[in-house]
């Protein structure tokens, strides 16, 4: 299999009522951690979804193709040091912080918090989540394809043939 089926055959795609069914989860993780803001991010750097407050500085696009790219550079300190990869991770600044947690296979939780809350509340709540996350991530991921979705047979040969009848 080449790589643009396999890039094919592993994404996602993701329909209103599944953001709503994340979007939900994000919404009680702030609740309960009373946390500033909570990212889904896909491992590419993708914001998935987001809910809360924006960040200060930069925008949260930015800081989700930031949050992937933290993550990829620690997986090879993680094997240096005789693990797999580290499943979380936290960055703490003198006023905010943020908890980055693998969830499954293929995304990334964001925590943004400040002295509003404690690591301690994040993590815990962030774990729970996690595991609610990756729950609808497996649902949306083994959701048969609904007919019609994919390209036809003769698709390329068609394109081609209405672009020679627009010239």
């Amino acid at each position: 299999m080449g790589r643009d089926q396999e890039l094919r055959n592993n994404r996602l795609v993701f329909y209103a009522q599944d953001v709503a069914r994340l979007d939900g989860e994000l919404d009680s993780l702030l609740e309960l951690s009373n946390a500033k803001a909570a990212l889904l991010i896909d491992k590419e750097g993708h914001m998935v979804t987001r809910r809360g407050e924006a960040a200060n500085q930069g925008s949260m696009d930015s800081i989700a193709a930031l949050v992937a790219g933290s993550f990829a550079a620690t997986r090879e300190l993680a094997r240096q040091l005789g693990e797999s990869q580290f499943t979380t991770m936290v960055h703490q600044g003198a006023r905010d912080a943020i908890q980055l947690q693998l969830v499954g296979d293929r995304t990334l939780l964001g925590v943004l918090f400040d002295e509003r809350t404690n690591l301690g509340l994040v993590r815990y709540y962030s774990g729970e989540t996690s595991r609610h996350l990756e729950e609808i991530l497996t649902d949306i991921h083994n959701r048969p394809a609904p007919a019609g979705a994919g390209l036809s047979a003769h698709f390329g040969a068609d394109a081609a043939a209405a672009l020679d009848n627009l010239f």
